[in-house]
């Protein structure tokens, strides 16, 4: 492997797949456990009554988490508040880029799934959306990658326009030539996570779009049906060995520990959100008794459902949602604050209900 310069461009990033072991015993023992376990998820989110029913929260708690990644921090509070917005006076700019973050995702799903598959237009109107920017292609020489804490740079991704756009057509090819068909799902995912990161096409914004990728890459190939995956959760947690093990795959071809780790990653992600939609559905079985009590006659399911759709709520949710006129409905929240199955809080002239056991298995 002709060594690595980390301070010129990578121009020479050869294209996918490489030429080494991928189907080691460890990297197939983790394949299959992981492939288990997101079929299992899949199966999960399509027995639900209404699948959307989880989507909002589960795929703003991605963004959130895709987002602090890249030191973008926001509260649950000032997120949902952003979300619903509640208040004029509420400027909240992370929370507001964690809002882009969830509607690039849902512009990116709706568009691949008209196309069928997965194009660099496509990854560049996720980018657009992802930081409300009309740029494109990275076409400004001197791009370099530093660490944050010393300030020496770890990486030069290629430079110029015509050269990024081959090596995106090459990944685009990759993902989408079936001659590539039998390798693992998730191995492949790990690639190409790998490939695009490394192209590092924007000025800004390729980590978000990178991890957007991942979940529309997995969808594509019906690994999943729904964008339900908690993906970015753990890369937070293991920050350091996911920035090192990229490095090691461009210094060291490195792959076999990067793909394990994506792979394994999968896995525990996997599990992490059959255990928090797992609690949410407990908890509003649960709840379902209380509600009804309160509301007796009034009771419906489709109320139900909504309190579960949004974990900040107001009267006028449930007017557009046809649950209620005006009057009727802030009856049906103040029922329901009554008996302390909500909190209220109150922002200039509205008052706003929280949803308590939905935001606490939210925060955990």
């Amino acid at each position: 492997m002709k060594k690595f310069d980390k301070n010129k461009p990578y121009n020479a990033l050869p294209p996918l797949p490489p030429r080494t072991n991928l189907e080691s015993v460890e990297i197939l023992k983790a394949s299959i456990e992981a492939n288990k376990l997101l079929a299992e998820l899949k199966g999960y989110c399509q027995t639900l009554p209404n699948p959307n029913l989880l989507l909002n929260t589960i795929v703003l708690q991605e963004s959130k988490e895709s987002s602090a990644i890249e030191n973008i921090v926001t509260t649950q509070d000032e997120l949902y508040q952003e979300t619903l917005r509640i208040s004029d006076t509420i400027k909240n700019a992370a929370a507001k880029e964690v809002i882009q973050y969830r509607e690039a995702m849902y512009w990116g799903l709706d568009e691949m799934e008209k196309k069928g598959f997965i194009t660099t237009n496509l990854l560049v109107g996720i980018m657009q959306r992802l930081r409300n920017t009309d740029e494109n292609i990275r076409n400004t020489p001197g791009t370099k990658l530093a660490n944050p804490s010393n300030k020496q740079v770890v990486y030069t991704p290629p430079e110029g326009d015509q050269i990024i756009r081959e090596k995106l057509k090459a990944l685009e090819n990759f993902m989408n030539d079936d001659d590539f068909s039998d390798l693992d799902g998730l191995v492949k995912m790990a690639l190409i996570h790998y490939q695009f990161e490394s192209i590092h096409p924007f000025s800004d914004g390729n980590g978000r779009t990178g991890r957007i990728l991942n979940v529309l890459y997995l969808i594509n190939q019906n690994l999943i049906g729904l964008p339900v995956l908690y993906l970015s959760y753990y890369i937070i947690q293991n920050k350091s060995d996911y920035y090192r093990l990229l490095r090691e795959v461009t210094e060291k071809g490195n792959w076999a520990e990067w793909v394990l780790f994506i792979v394994k990653g999968v896995g525990e992600t996997s599990a992490l959100t059959l255990k928090k939609i797992n609690a949410i559905l407990q908890l509003k079985a649960d709840s379902e008794a209380d509600i009804k009590k309160a509301l007796k006659a009034s009771y419906s399911r489709e109320l139900c459902d909504l309190l579960y759709s949004y974990p900040y709520i107001k009267i006028k949710i449930l007017e557009e949602n046809n649950i209620a006129k005006r009057q009727t409905a802030s009856e049906y929240l103040k029922k329901l604050e009554k008996i302390g199955f909500l909190d209220t809080v109150k922002i200039g002239k509205e008052t706003y209900y929280i949803n308590k056991g939905l935001m606490d298995i939210l925060s955990r």
